[in-house]
């Protein structure tokens, strides 16, 4: 009977998740869930982290789903969602799947017209944060050539 019930796919917030890991494991699958997030959202829902996905019950991927689409309705804190004093709503979201790279584009599109620090060095592909770029972030500066010597000259050649 158990074996009839277990389903190898499961369609959590437009995502499959493999059937055979384990709940933490493939909510990590979903793009804008990680580690401690995928392990609150586990607790929340009151799901045993270790039990096989393939095995949950339609209410349980229901209340999962229902929690990863709308985390603040189930107190969760500010500090553990993705999007905190979003642009233009203010308000505190958690942005998951193609959602977030969508999002993430417009984010730089926008920094970039507004010519903000930040917007230029994306656009440039030079790094954001304050990181030193002689030796490091080679891969913006072409191929290095090295020293060319001239044939025929200095004893080796």
């Amino acid at each position: 009977m158990a074996e009839q019930d277990f389903r190898h796919i499961i369609r959590i917030v437009n995502t499959d998740i493999d059937g055979n890991k384990a709940i933490v494991d493939a909510l990590r699958k979903i793009k804008g869930v990680g580690f401690i997030f995928a392990n609150m959202i586990c607790s929340i829902a009151g799901i045993d982290k270790r039990q096989k996905t393939g095995h949950m019950l339609d209410v349980e991927i229901k209340k999962l789903d229902e929690i990863l689409r709308n985390p603040t309705k189930f107190n969760v804190p500010a500090y553990m969602l993705n999007r905190r004093r979003d642009y233009e709503t203010g308000e505190d979201i958690h942005i998951l799947t193609t959602d977030l790279k969508f999002i993430q584009d417009s984010d730089k599109k926008r920094m970039g017209k507004t010519k903000s620090y930040r917007g230029m060095r994306l656009a440039t592909g030079l790094p954001v944060r304050g990181q030193k770029t002689r030796s490091n972030f080679r891969k913006n500066k072409g191929k290095v050539q090295g020293v060319k010597r001239k044939k025929g000259k200095g004893g080796r050649v």
